[in-house]
């Protein structure tokens, strides 16, 4: 009987979208989209990117870090804000199940925090460089964290 009312808990639909925290996540996850197509484009096209402060991007975008199992960092980036995006989209529009979705959303973008946190102690500890652009990504990520634990006070 407890887990019928545990299921049923998740499945009931939640509060609104805060129409603030969609387009605060919505606008994080298009900036993300796009420097990351950016640095895929140059990384194809086997061109440096811009480093827009500092000089190190390189350096950083051609370690042995730039890629997970094998995947680059900036594809695994593109899915990242891609889901992210998806998912916010889902919850403003009001589709079911509501706790599914939203719970997804905050499992991904606490995953992204701590993706990002690891990268940038690379750059930090062990690169010993800065990417201008994993900078940028990282922050985005930490803005969403932010709206995921704060977005009631919105």
């Amino acid at each position: 009987m407890e887990s019928l009312n545990i299921i049923n808990k998740i499945l009931e639909p939640t509060h609104a979208v805060s129409l603030a925290n969609f387009f605060i996540i919505l606008s994080m996850a298009a900036i993300g989209i796009g420097e990351t197509i950016y640095l895929i484009k140059k990384r194809l096209a086997v061109e440096p990117p811009i480093c827009v402060i500092g000089y190190e991007c390189r350096k950083v975008l051609e370690s042995e870090y730039s890629s997970i199992l094998g995947v680059h960092n900036d594809t695994l980036g593109l899915s990242f804000y891609i889901m992210v995006a998806a998912l916010d989209i889902l919850l403003a529009l009001g589709i079911n199940p509501k706790n599914i979705i939203d719970l997804l959303l905050e499992i991904i973008i606490v995953s992204g925090t701590i993706t990002s946190a690891a990268l940038l102690y690379l750059q930090w500890r062990v690169i010993r460089a800065w990417c201008f652009w994993c900078v940028v990504s990282a922050a985005t990520v930490f803005v969403m964290l932010a709206v995921i634990i704060f977005g009631n006070l919105i």
